[in-house]
């Protein structure tokens, strides 16, 4: 576990030069569009033995957006307790180039070096433990991630259930060199814009 942490720093540190400055331009960006907003979402999501944390991201739509979601819930594209639409009308201009280009996750790097969250592992969920059957839990057994299996194998088109089993059988199989191979996979992903993570 420490091998993995170490890893996740090292590797952190070693792009900041790449990633610290498209940071900066996509907060400029949004300030641009939205001058009196803020730059960044935080989300409470679930992290490793059921602990709430704030998940850092772009704000990539329109601040009352949670109020909208009562409204739009007929258009909900994914079973419960997952929420996703198409062509979602309360996704800003600047938000829907983010999200396409997976850039809206890039400030999770903070969470990275916090220790809240790994560059690889299951990606942490918005809603609380007491919401996971039991055969679920296990993947509150590691620190979530940035990406996992099911970021390279279904993205966000596949179900919860779907992605709990490829969750359990990363962790399972778990070691640096399926992380690597992940996160590999995941950046040519992106490259092709398929689909968000």
């Amino acid at each position: 576990m420490r091998t993995k942490r170490g890893l996740d720093l090292l590797i952190v540190t070693l792009i900041s030069p790449l990633w610290a400055p498209v940071l900066a331009l996509c907060a400029l960006l949004i300030k641009l569009e939205s001058p009196f907003d803020p730059v960044f979402f935080l989300q409470q999501r679930t992290g490793k033995g059921g602990r709430r944390f704030s998940m850092y991201k772009f704000r990539t739509m329109v601040v009352n957006a949670d109020e909208l979601k009562e409204q739009l819930q007929h258009l909900n594209e994914l079973q419960y307790p997952d929420f996703k639409i198409s062509n979602d009308p309360r996704i800003t201009r600047v938000g829907w180039f983010l999200r396409k280009t997976s850039l809206d996750e890039l400030p999770q790097l903070i969470n990275v070096i916090r220790g809240d969250m790994s560059l690889v592992g299951p990606r942490p969920t918005s809603f609380s433990s007491d919401t996971y059957q039991l055969w679920q839990t296990e993947r509150l057994d590691v620190t979530p991630g940035i990406t996992g299996l099911w970021q390279i194998v279904g993205r966000g088109s596949t179900e919860f259930d779907v992605r709990l089993r490829l969750d359990i059988a990363y962790i399972e199989h778990s070691c640096l060199w399926l992380d690597l191979q992940i996160l590999f996979r995941t950046f040519s992903c992106v490259l092709r814009q398929n689909g968000t993570l």
